[in-house]
């Protein structure tokens, strides 16, 4: 196995670091993977591509985020497939998004000359194309560069085989499903092989280029003009502007917010509404492997945080997209809420593991995610919030929901007294204390939604079991000699989720501030947090329960410590402002899926916490 880390010297792919994303491109190692660090996302509501430093493309799932990778050189540099495009001379590269966008430019300098390519997965007058449809733009800035383009679709995780099919029309790739082509702009010369498209480009100043691809899956194929796709970047640009001209933020830490919030849109299945969690599977939560999931499905959990944020950004059709999707998808297949659903709302395939080695060797890769058949009491609460929050910010639900809400409010009754995997999704079946908690804001929430009209019932029995879950935890999960709440009644081990119950308003109190102390003692590395105790010794740093943290201090009164603890935690963005799931702190590699929802989430809405903390009266 190729070792994950490397002792040569980087680039700063850093937040805010001088010269971020500035340099030479050594980030990929012999094997052919690229650190994490490395990758920017750009996406149309459909799809999201994963963009190396060195001009490389090694994940694009067709035609949706969770169909299959048939650009997947991300988890099988051999056979994966990849869309390259870079200068033949070494170059060093700079780096960043088109302002207030996720369009992508590079600008690569060798000694003949320099070269911009402006990468966009792009959308059509009226939002989404019916088509997939990447563009990259090629722009001579001086001097004169060959550039070489290399369209190699892969075996989609070892379950297919791509070849080059000879049309009336020109040549196309198809790989099962799915038919791809190529369209290009000023090229010098076009080679068809048997399953690959190679490409050669030669700018010169104010030179203009293209290497475009179109696909559908089961379905023709519409072959528009080079042209076209190349003025659909400037329209895609226009989309995005216009989109984050409905942003509405003036708070502190605003371009990570920004940016935090345009990844998010990101990971918008615009179809649907729902969220994924994130755009890619199987990258190891640990440098050694083993801990490795499919994360390109919707969490009730996401979707929670998620209209926190929406809301606060003046965002009407994310929220209401979001919670349509939510409510017809547990309507469908209910009455009691799983913890994750497809992207289109049907059921989370069984988990399978495919032959191929994963991101550098660190297996297993997995397709399908057995988390859908847990018990998760958390998703009560979840689900409770959302709703809350929908109604608070001066929405109605109907008749059916509500009928449909009140059961769950019921269920949640009987629920909380069992045993589940925890919000961590472990193997183990415990009365973990923050389950519980999950169902003692479901019954709250409840409540509150009952006394205001929203939904039906009698919420005497709600208000008694919230009021007995309370007791419950006080009771059984407070330690005194640890001076904080414990993982599970029994155990002196600790949970950083449990940071989430200050931001419920559980306890706001001594106890949680005591808590939060234990948790920076106990599970602490530098700014961040491990999920739990021992979790050091098996897996990264969780990069959600850090600005979680951030987000409890504020709401404990411990505001400077908050914005401090904030401002540490800004480095942690790759150069393009993007996170992952975890980070190991001893070498700040990234680790896990990404990018991430739950990461991003939680920045956003500690920068949202911390504001409103800070803000008089």
């Amino acid at each position: 196995m190729t070792s994950l880390h490397d002792t040569r010297r980087r680039p700063a792919l850093h937040w805010g670091a001088d010269g971020a994303g500035a340099g030479p491109v050594d980030e990929r190692d012999a094997a052919g993977y690229a650190d994490l660090r490395s990758y920017a996302a750009i996406g149309d509501g459909r799809t999201v591509a994963l963009v190396a430093r060195d001009g490389r493309i090694d994940w694009l799932p067709l035609p949706e985020m969770d169909g299959a990778p048939v650009f997947g050189a991300l988890l099988d540099a051999d056979q994966g497939g990849c869309i390259e495009l870079h200068p033949v001379e070494e170059s060093t590269v700079r780096r960043a998004y088109v302002a207030h966008t996720n369009v992508l430019t590079t600008t690569f300098t060798t000694a003949s000359g320099s070269v911009r390519v402006t990468d966009s997965l792009n959308s059509g007058v009226a939002g989404r194309l019916p088509w997939s449809e990447l563009a990259r733009r090629i722009e001579g800035v001086d001097g004169h560069v060959e550039m070489r383009a290399a369209v190699r679709p892969g075996t989609c995780l070892n379950t297919a085989s791509p070849w080059v099919h000879q049309t009336a029309h020109g040549a196309v790739l198809r790989v099962d499903d799915l038919t791809l082509a190529v369209r290009t702009l000023g090229a010098d010369s076009v080679d068809y092989g048997d399953r690959r498209i190679d490409v050669v480009f030669r700018t010169a100043p104010g030179s203009r280029h293209l290497l475009g691809l179109v696909a559908t899956e089961s379905e023709p194929l519409f072959l528009p003009a080079a042209e076209a796709i190349d003025a659909g970047v400037d329209r895609t640009i226009e989309n995005w502007a216009a989109w984050m001209r409905s942003f509405d933020w003036d708070g502190p830490w605003d371009t990570a917010v920004r940016r935090s919030a345009l990844t998010l849109k990101l990971l918008v299945h615009a179809a649907s509404g729902s969220m994924v969690a994130a755009a890619t599977t199987s990258l190891p939560e640990s440098p050694g492997g083993g801990k490795n999931w499919d994360y390109r499905y919707a969490w009730v959990r996401d979707s929670a945080y998620a209209l926190t944020a929406l809301f606060r950004f003046g965002l009407r059709e994310e929220t209401h997209g979001a919670i349509s999707w939510l409510l017809s998808t547990i309507r469908q297949h209910g009455p009691e809420p799983q913890v994750v659903y497809a992207l289109d709302g049907g059921l989370v395939p069984t988990a399978e593991f495919r032959d191929v080695p994963g991101w550098r060797g660190a297996a297993p890769v997995v397709s399908g995610n057995n988390a859908a058949g847990q018990l998760q009491l958390g998703v009560f609460g979840d689900l409770f919030s959302i709703v809350a929050l929908y109604v608070e910010h001066g929405n109605v639900l109907d008749a059916h929901t509500g009928r449909l809400l009140a059961g769950v409010a019921d269920l949640a009754c009987d629920r909380w007294r069992s045993k589940d995997s925890g919000m961590w999704e472990l193997p183990e079946h415990r009365h973990y204390t923050t389950s519980k908690l999950g169902c003692w804001m479901a019954l709250t929430k409840a409540v509150e939604l009952a006394e205001s009209g929203q939904i039906p019932g009698d919420d005497a029995r709600w208000r008694s079991e919230a009021e007995h879950i309370r007791e419950w935890v006080e009771q059984n999960c407070w330690s005194d000699e640890r001076g904080a709440y414990v993982w599970y009644p029994g155990t002196d081990q600790l949970d950083a989720s449990i940071v989430l119950h200050a931001i419920s308003g559980f306890d706001r109190g001594e106890r949680m501030s005591s808590t939060l102390d234990a948790l920076r003692a106990e599970l602490g590395a530098g700014p961040h947090l491990y999920r739990f105790t021992g979790a050091a010794e098996e897996e990264g740093v969780f990069l959600a329960c850090s600005f979680w943290l951030v987000s409890a201090l504020a709401l404990c009164g411990r505001v400077e410590e908050a914005r401090g603890l904030m401002d540490e935690l800004m480095s942690t963005p790759n150069d393009v402002g993007l996170l992952s799931e975890m980070l190991d702190p001893a070498t700040g590699d990234l680790l896990g899926n990404l990018p991430q929802a739950l990461s991003h989430l939680a920045l956003v809405n500690a920068a949202i916490t911390v504001a409103e903390a800070s803000s008089p009266g």
